[in-house]
């Protein structure tokens, strides 16, 4: 037998209309939503749940999630971490996200070798763990000492850097179109390809490209032949403009974006997870935490920060359809996800703009609008209650206060403590 819920809300977000909706109620039966108004008609038998004292509203989506390690800290011993352990933290990872409001994750994978991260997908989406859904790309597919290719932390001796190096990392057209279809086999929910050299990781720099046109060709290709969404990490407008080209689904990060390449964007309504917050502090000149980086982090940091300002308000302006993705590899542990909040509300993005990213827009990226990411009679019922301001309150989705994922109610955190300050 079904069970019901009654939810009654003191203000309704409902992930499409910018606006908060006063004394709306929600109807929960099983695991789906079946009605949404006022003064609805109560089933026998039916849960009440008061929420007049919170703002609802669906639950929150983080679209850029590296859930590999426990913490943060760990980042030097990632190279001798087993599969298991990193199977361990990804559900580590997915838990604490749902307790903090957050019901679905999109898993950027960035660990060893083997597919954990898909059983971890499939052990949660069986109910075994109280944890956020995940939506996974178990590898990413670039060339020997991209960002994403861990053996980089061996490099000073060959043999075990090449032991190392995981099997979705080389070169060639036949070597990629291989690896997406053992990424497709195996499990993953979308490729994820890793073009440029990034700020926090030890390689050239955001403006090196670690694959050329035809290895990228054949990555989207393939991909979109078996029916699986491609993205990419990617900096510089040349090499964003060249994945527009070949009909890439979305990016990830594009923080030295230009206007050109931002029209670009609109026109063929491709998404971009912009990933504000490692980029933050750096631009509004908090030297103490970028000082939390490793060296190298910090001069690539200092030595683009003007150009990601530049870049930043030029996302800002665009109509580009952007995703919420807080991408914590370093400073933040990678489930607190509510910094991407502050983040947009202090780089002026404005609420509803935020809000409707890390739901409907969401749900959009990850092909799953049909099933979340909006309170809408039929969809599942992920539903997030907060009692802070959600409009002028920056640090809002710090605190969350109710969760409910699937038409289950679950814990939330008790305290949501600021661990990157340790």
């Amino acid at each position: 037998m079904k069970k019901s819920h009654l939810i009654i809300c003191g203000r309704l977000f409902d992930g499409i209309h910018e606006d908060l909706t006063p004394d709306m109620e929600i109807l929960v039966e099983g695991s789906r939503i079946t009605a949404v108004g006022r003064n609805l008609s109560r089933p026998k038998d039916v849960n009440v749940i008061d929420l007049k004292h919170l703002t609802v509203t669906p639950g929150m989506i983080d679209a850029h999630v590296h859930g590999n390690l426990m913490r943060w800290q760990e980042t030097d011993n990632i190279l001798f971490q087993s599969e298991g352990y990193s199977t361990l933290a990804f559900l580590h990872t997915a838990e604490r996200c749902l307790e903090r409001g957050f019901t679905t994750i999109r898993c950027n994978g960035m660990g060893p070798a083997g597919y954990g991260i898909v059983d971890a997908r499939n052990v949660i989406d069986k109910g075994l763990f109280p944890a956020a859904r995940m939506n996974v790309g178990a590898h990413m597919l670039g060339g020997p000492g991209m960002p994403g290719d861990m053996s980089m932390y061996a490099c000073t001796n060959e043999p075990l850097s090449d032991y190392m190096q995981i099997k979705t990392i080389g070169s060639g057209r036949d070597f990629f179109r291989n690896q997406v279809r053992r990424e497709v086999k195996y499990g993953t929910d979308f490729i994820k390809i890793f073009l440029s050299g990034s700020f926090l990781s030890p390689d050239g720099g955001p403006e090196i490209s670690y694959l050329d046109d035809e290895e990228l060709q054949i990555i989207i290709q393939t991909a979109h032949d078996l029916g699986k969404p491609v993205t990419a990490h990617v900096y510089p407008p040349r090499m964003m403009k060249k994945l527009l080209e070949f009909g890439i689904d979305g990016m990830e990060h594009g923080a030295l974006m230009d206007e050109e390449t931002a029209k670009m964007f609109e026109k063929q309504d491709t998404y971009l997870v912009p990933t504000f917050s490692p980029f933050q502090d750096v631009i509004e000149g908090n030297d103490n935490l970028v000082d939390k980086n490793t060296e190298d982090s910090q001069m690539k940091l200092r030595k683009f920060a003007p150009r990601l300002k530049e870049s930043r308000q030029i996302i800002r302006d665009s109509k580009i359809r952007l995703g919420f993705g807080s991408d914590f590899c370093a400073v933040h542990q990678p489930y607190e996800s509510w910094y991407e909040y502050r983040s947009w509300m202090r780089s002026d993005m404005g609420a509803f703009r935020t809000l409707k990213a890390a739901t409907s827009v969401n749900a959009g990226i990850l092909k799953m609008d049909h099933l979340i990411g909006s309170i809408e009679p039929g969809k599942l019922a992920d539903i997030a209650g907060w009692h802070r301001d959600l409009l002028d309150d920056c640090d809002a989705l710090s605190e969350c206060d109710f969760v409910m994922k699937g038409g289950r109610v679950y814990p939330t955190a008790d305290i949501v403590v600021d661990e990157y300050a340790r």
